[in-house]
């Protein structure tokens, strides 16, 4: 098992000072190491984790409504993941299989951008398992299952959605450099992360990175809002550590889907 000191959590994370949170984060770790076990291992979350999932979900449950694409609430709707505790990524898994072919993958942390973006290409999401800090129940400054599973999962639960995460695993490992790499990555941010659009005369959100935060989701709309441009996507700068000021509208969620498809299937074929 890894020890607290072996966890790498950013410097202002709230658990960074924490060590029953990095022993906890430790444990999962470890029972999420085992990349040849093709079911994600079960993790006996505490009474404190179900609270955190508890208060996170069901407040964004309600935001969702009103500020969630269509397209992303058929996904939620269809997966029902539970309000009141942690789900168990290989009932989740179970369930998105039947829903659209995906599965879920356990990992112990954040693994290689190529092997995260590589795994869509085959319908395989990774994801932690960890519950971040209970002190600061509406923020992260990491991915957790939180994330994974409200905003990623949710969205794997729509065929549609789910076919724009596979096409754009096929397009990352199209990426023969760096360079390229960088523009998909950015391109990613953009759209599946942080995509907005209108709908029913309002600016929604199908993006993950928004889906899943309590706050920014309640404050996206004030962003600078630029047109639908992959092109300038691939060439814009963004950073993870704060509300994202700029981001990209698309007239609707339609147009940005058959945008984003064409992209991906031209991308490196060049």
């Amino acid at each position: 098992m890894s020890s607290p000191e072996e966890i790498a959590v950013p410097a202002h994370h709230p658990g960074v000072s924490d060590p029953v949170y990095l022993q906890r984060r430790a444990a999962i770790a470890a029972v999420s190491a085992d990349q040849s076990c093709a079911v994600a291992p079960f993790v006996a979350y505490t009474a404190e984790e179900d609270s955190v999932w508890r208060t996170v979900s069901e407040a964004l449950s309600i935001l969702h409504a009103e500020l969630a694409t269509d397209e992303y609430r058929v996904g939620a709707a269809a997966l029902d993941l539970p309000l009141d505790r942690v789900p168990q990524l290989a009932w989740v898994s179970e369930r998105l299989e039947s829903l659209t072919g995906w599965q879920i993958r356990a990992v112990p942390g954040l693994v290689p951008t190529r092997t995260f973006y590589g795994a869509l290409s085959e319908r395989t999401f990774l994801s932690t398992q960890y519950v971040r800090h209970p002190s600061v129940p509406f923020y992260t400054p990491e991915p957790d299952i939180i994330h994974e599973m409200i905003g990623h999962a949710n969205a794997l639960g729509s065929p549609r959605l789910a076919t724009l995460y596979e096409a754009a695993g096929r397009a990352s490992r199209r990426a023969v450099s760096d360079a390229q790499l960088d523009e998909f990555s950015r391109v990613f941010w953009f759209t599946i992360e942080f995509g907005v659009a209108w709908e029913h005369a309002r600016l929604r959100t199908y993006g993950a990175g928004l889906l899943s935060s309590f706050g920014e989701i309640q404050e996206f709309r004030t962003s600078t809002l630029r047109p639908f441009d992959i092109s300038v996507m691939g060439q814009s700068d963004y950073d993870i550590t704060r509300f994202q000021d700029v981001l990209f509208a698309s007239p609707s969620f339609d147009v940005a889907e058959d945008l984003m498809l064409a992209y991906f299937a031209s991308f490196g074929t060049d």
